[in-house]
């Protein structure tokens, strides 16, 4: 029997497969019943994203629109619940469609049990939504 890795291990695991553009891999890492919520999302844009499906729906297109180069900064803050960690990182890479580089930030919370993705919430800038070729949850519609 392996042991689950450790959210922090999990979470490392998964920018991994980010960068290696593996969105199905990365979408295995979810509980069934996971939940993805984007706190800040601006109108128009998904707040909260309800079960393993609708998160794979909703990053399909990921790789199609952002072109990620690398995690330069990324620290992992273990928190007095051992199942949850909070996460200050940078993601850099280029907007497929446009010649516009990629530069964002975030500051994740992500609870893992039973070596799956529970919940996750994404805070990242909203404003960077406003460049093109960012929209990549609506691709295919």
């Amino acid at each position: 029997m392996t042991t689950p890795m450790t959210p922090a291990e999990l979470y490392r695991h998964g920018l991994r497969l980010l960068l290696a553009k593996d969105i199905p891999a990365w979408t295995a890492l979810w509980h069934e019943d996971g939940v993805l919520e984007f706190p800040f999302a601006p109108p128009g844009r998904p707040g909260r994203l309800e079960g393993r499906q609708a998160i794979a729906d909703y990053m399909r297109h990921y790789p199609d629109h952002i072109d990620l180069h690398d995690f330069p900064e990324v620290t992992v803050h273990q928190t007095t619940a051992p199942e949850t960690v909070v996460v200050e990182m940078r993601g850099v890479g280029r907007l497929v469609r446009t010649p516009s580089p990629f530069d964002m930030t975030y500051i994740a919370v992500v609870t893992v049990e039973g070596g799956l993705i529970t919940s996750y919430r994404d805070y990242w800038n909203p404003l960077a939504a406003q460049e093109p070729g960012t929209d990549f949850a609506g691709a295919g519609r």
